[in-house]
């Protein structure tokens, strides 16, 4: 899979919202888990893109 459909969508323990490379997240991560040094290094913030708006 390229582009879009390689990516998820995750939020942290803190509810911010990532978009992350499928294979840069861990394979049993669940929705509000803390995001570890790599996961975070590979994926961006939602809300620096879109701010803080909900779209």
């Amino acid at each position: 899979m390229n582009g879009y459909e390689s990516l998820v969508w995750i939020k942290n323990e803190d509810g911010r919202e990532f978009y992350c490379a499928a294979d840069a997240v861990r394979e049993n991560f669940v929705d509000g888990q803390p995001l570890n040094e790599d996961e975070r290094a590979a994926c961006t913030d939602v809300s620096l893109i879109v701010g803080t708006e909900r779209w």
